[in-house]
């Protein structure tokens, strides 16, 4: 259970714990002094720690990636992209890092792209691997045929150059969709010209492979046909090309032309959300619904799970009934949304548990500091419960500043230009206290992405002109109870109910006798009800056990069955001493097996 709390950061099981610690190890003649002690070094842990040689591995990384970072940018970043380029998110993540950075990242070509992301001049080329259904076999051929006849001059001679057994229709589809042949057409002609394009490629390649000569060397002129003259796909519908091949939006993002305004409200982006440490922690995200669904929970009343999406990838958006009873259409597709909500962490998944929300519309027109005084009364809604500016250092950010995991970041820089909202301070855009008599917020720099380029300082925003009276708690904020009484499964305790169970009887029970009589007699029981299957693997575990430490205690297992136990005794003894007792602990855990020591001839 320590063990919990400490992984997990349980600052309140570590309080509970202590008492046991203190009450047990004093038991074992361990000194006061040095209990205190041992208990006051695992103390810091509740915020976020590892070991020194963990820690110096990582600051060293931090170090070397984020003198390349600052020196050689472009470099760099192309690397981040080809290390990152089978997941989705953090290709995303990065190259929303290089619009920060004033990095161009132009889109695949078949004239200029290799495998792997490149440096092309002070821009980052996509590379073709990177682009869904286009494997290796299709882009070596394309660049064979690039290298030996030069550049493409249409649809039809890329298609009658390159070996379209690799390169088949599904590939070549995804290569229009996402503009690597836009120097032949827009998207919509060179699809619906792409059958007769590779009717033509495959006939000159049934010539080629003829045992008779070729008639032709080259594509002849009668056999190229103009495009069809048909209207351009719409921006929507080139985006959502681009976002299924690539996983994100490269030529323009719906919310791009928002980046600066939007970065003005939020606390957080999806990217952020992954670190563990901000488990708990209250955000404000904004973002594209990209998909909503309806759920009726065990009350049979209706919740809605939302897929928000913005400039680093997509999350999970939970809306419990109450707030969809009052804002639950608001969550619709394709609506731009401020959302506040608490960040919940289910295994490897992050999601947003959703207190209150905002169309993006309104919230402009409001104003950056109207927003932050309606999202600090909603915490204040929540009894109280802030825990934003807490001094933890759980920013998100990488060593990398790039979403690479090189370094945790928990210095309060998220890796993106940006402080993180535990990181011990609050953006000057999200304080309340900003205003009249409040200290201006400190500017900060930031590194030119060109390399050779200098420091250029940016200035902090100003203070708010005037300040407003706080606001009520917003009536959609459910509390702690609330959330509890609505959707309990959505709601961890501070331990998993069995867990909770475990502890409850470990608390009770008696101290394990450190040492056996001299005719003493070790009984292990199972617990009642547990399978058979559990049972026979926790013996054959115990029995190795048991033949490690040979002794002179006696062994008997008491096997259940209907009629109650059936009691077996084992060949051999055991040496019994505390550490046979920790290690039978650390090998079958808590609650399947239980110890008792009695004298010889009471099994």
């Amino acid at each position: 259970m320590l063990g919990y709390a400490i992984r997990k950061k349980k600052a309140a099981l570590m309080r509970e714990m202590r008492e046991k610690f203190v009450r047990q190890a004093a038991e074992r003649g361990v000194k006061p002094q040095v209990i205190d002690a041992v208990f006051a070094a695992f103390q810091p842990f509740e915020r976020y720690g590892f070991n020194k040689a963990h820690a110096t591995c990582y600051g060293l990384i931090a170090y070397q990636t984020a003198y390349l970072k600052a020196n050689y940018t472009v470099d760099y970043m192309t690397s981040v992209l080809t290390a990152f380029r089978d997941n989705e998110e953090k290709v995303a993540a990065a190259v929303a890092e290089c619009r920060r950075l004033g990095i161009e990242v132009r889109p695949p070509d078949v004239h200029h792209s290799v495998v792997e992301f490149t440096v092309e001049e002070d821009a980052i080329r996509f590379g073709l691997l990177a682009v869904k259904n286009v494997g290796e076999g299709a882009i070596e051929s394309i660049m064979l045929a690039r290298t030996e006849g030069g550049d493409f001059t249409s649809l039809t001679d890329f298609c009658s150059r390159v070996d379209l057994r690799l390169a088949n229709k599904r590939v070549l589809e995804s290569l229009i969709k996402v503009g690597a042949m836009s120097r032949f057409g827009h998207g919509a002609q060179l699809l619906a010209a792409l059958d007769k394009a590779m009717a033509v490629g495959q006939s000159m390649m049934r010539d080629r492979t003829s045992p008779q000569v070729g008639m032709f060397e080259s594509l002849p002129a009668e056999l190229e046909s103009p495009l069809p003259e048909i209207a351009e796909a719409s921006s929507r519908e080139r985006l959502g090309w681009e976002k299924e091949l690539l996983g994100l939006y490269l030529s323009e993002h719906p919310l791009g032309a928002l980046t600066e305004q939007i970065a003005q409200y939020v606390t957080a982006y999806s990217g952020d959300l992954k670190d563990e440490s901000l488990d708990g922690q209250r955000v404000v995200m904004g973002g594209i619904v990209t998909g909503v669904r309806t759920v009726t929970t065990r009350n049979k009343e209706t919740m809605a799970v939302a897929t928000l999406e913005d400039l680093q990838g997509t999350l999970e958006v939970v809306v419990f009934p109450r707030m969809y009873t009052t804002s639950g259409g608001t969550f619709a597709e394709g609506v731009i949304l401020l959302v506040a909500g608490r960040v919940d962490h289910r295994g490897e998944e992050a999601s947003l548990l959703a207190d209150a929300v905002w169309v993006w519309e309104d919230a402009a027109a409001r104003g950056p500091a109207v927003i932050a005084q309606e999202v600090a009364a909603g915490e204040r809604g929540r009894g109280g419960n802030r825990r934003w500016g807490s001094g933890a250092g759980a920013g998100s950010g990488t060593g990398s500043g790039a979403g690479n995991g090189s370094g945790n970041g928990h210095a309060g820089g998220n890796g993106y230009g940006r402080s993180a909202p535990a990181g011990g301070s609050t953006p000057a855009a999200a304080n309340p206290a900003t205003g009249p008599g409040a200290a201006p917020a400190a500017p900060f720099v930031r590194v030119s992405p060109l390399r050779g380029g200098g420091v250029t300082p940016v200035a902090a925003a100003p203070p708010a002109a005037a300040t407003h009276a706080p606001l009520e708690p917003l009536s959609a904020v459910p509390s702690p109870d609330d959330l509890a009484t609505l959707a309990p499964e959505r709601e961890e305790p501070p331990l998993p109910d069995e867990a909770r169970a475990v502890a409850a009887r470990a608390s009770d029970a008696p101290t394990a006798p450190l040492e056996a009589p001299a005719s003493g007699i070790l009984n292990v029981s199972f617990t009642r009800g547990a399978a058979a299957g559990r049972i026979v693997v926790a013996m054959e575990e115990l029995r190795a056990v048991f033949k490690e430490r040979p002794g002179e205690t006696r062994v008997v297992f008491h096997i259940p069955d209907r009629s109650g136990t059936l009691p077996m005794e084992i060949r051999g003894g055991v040496a019994y001493d505390a550490e046979l007792v920790a290690e039978i602990g650390r090998r079958l855990g808590e609650g399947l097996v239980r110890l008792e020591l009695s004298t010889r001839g009471e099994p």
